[in-house]
């Protein structure tokens, strides 16, 4: 499943809330919890018989993959794409009682915006 990117505007914010609400909605049907707030998602799994050390997760961008090493007991492997870019380095991750928590930061958006001199 993939997400495209969404502009956010002042003209499209109620159909922004609305988006929000219905990819909400389409991540709890499939079978874990997803919150979000303004500076990150957090998402909930249940991945009993799964050890922190046979669990990987990488990011990328605005995709998160979560896979099991080849000698795990059990196997899971996932890619989920969210609609917008990932901050790797606020992300957290936390395994609990075969509940996995990851909190991912969200990026704040960098204007590449500059003033030109008129000559």
């Amino acid at each position: 499943m993939f997400f495209a990117p969404v502009l956010r505007t002042r003209a499209v914010a109620p159909s922004y809330r609305s988006f929000d609400r219905s990819f909400e909605r389409f991540f709890n049907t499939l079978g874990f919890d997803v919150q979000q707030d303004e500076k990150s998602w957090t998402l909930s799994f249940d991945l009993p018989g799964i050890a922190r050390e046979d669990l990987a997760i990488t990011v990328e961008g605005t995709v998160v993959r979560l896979e099991t090493k080849a000698e795990a007991k059990r196997q899971y492997k996932a890619a989920y794409e969210l609609p917008e870019e990932i901050d790797a380095e606020a992300t957290t991750a936390r395994l609990e009682n075969g509940v996995l928590t990851l909190t991912l930061g969200k990026k704040v958006p960098v204007s590449n915006a500059r003033t030109i001199e008129v000559k």
